[in-house]
């Protein structure tokens, strides 16, 4: 986990599953926002530093890690969560359980509960095989050119996001993850949604598989009282696409919730 310390707002990023280094692969937006905010990278296990374990990965005990971690650096509630992908499911499953910990939710194309009902997510789990296979013959590293890596990092950042993937790209601790969204998104639809003030920016959804992609986004935000649809015409890693629009549209936003309280 990575943390720099600024202002009076804290912004808590949340990697999708099977991200290589959320840290490097939050760098290109969080470099624009640090000087004015404080910004927490977590990296969950399997993902980038941390360490790799073949245990059960409910979105449960994910939660209850991740909230562990900012405890013990001294992070202390309500932050901005800023989940990506699949990581949407934990941060709405945050601001369930304990809202007095969620300021807002600014979601870098992120998953909602009815992505998973049409979801093929077990071809995607058989997928994950597939690649876990090809790390560990390092095939799977020759993907991972200059130009196949997105946002604004440097030649060396970049050869150091080839040799993460190259250790621990899509692992057990990955696929994991991957078998328990569905049981968290049953527990999140089992109980009210949350009404905290939401930003959503949101791909075209090319890269999603879900040909839907864009309209429940719209669906689930359009019974909150304050949630604003920003729409990207980019890849899912929207925040390693449009980072320049997205800070600007999220200090606008963080400036409103300043003049609502």
């Amino acid at each position: 986990m990575s943390i720099r310390r600024a202002k009076a707002h804290t912004l808590v990023f949340l990697s999708g599953n099977a991200t290589i280094s959320p840290i490097l692969d939050f760098k290109s937006l969080d470099e624009l926002l640090k000087d004015d905010y404080r910004i927490v990278v977590i990296e969950r296990f399997g993902h980038g530093y941390s360490d790799i374990i073949d245990s059960e990965r409910s979105f449960d005990t994910m939660l209850r890690q991740d909230r562990e971690a900012l405890a013990k650096v001294g992070v202390e509630g309500p932050c901005i969560l800023c989940p990506h992908s699949m990581a949407g499911i934990e941060a709405i499953l945050w601001a369930q359980k304990y809202s007095n910990e969620v300021e807002a939710i600014a979601g870098l194309d992120m998953a909602v509960p009815k992505d998973y009902e049409v979801m093929n997510l077990e071809g995607r789990l058989k997928a994950m095989k597939l690649y876990d296979v090809l790390r560990e013959f390092g095939v799977l590293r020759l993907s991972y050119s200059d130009k196949m890596i997105p946002g604004n990092l440097s030649k060396e950042e970049k050869r150091l996001y080839r040799a993460i993937a190259d250790r621990s790209a899509v692992n057990v601790a990955v696929y994991n993850e991957g078998l328990a969204v569905r049981e968290a998104c049953d527990q999140i639809n089992a109980a009210p949604k949350p009404d905290v003030p939401m930003i959503l920016f949101v791909s075209d959804g090319k890269q999603t598989g879900i040909p839907d992609w864009i309209d429940l986004a719209k669906d689930y935000a359009k019974d909150l009282s304050n949630a604003k649809i920003v729409e990207l015409q980019c890849g899912h890693y929207v925040h390693d696409y449009e980072y320049e629009r997205i800070d600007q549209e999220l200090r606008e936003f963080i400036e409103g919730l300043d003049t609502d309280n």
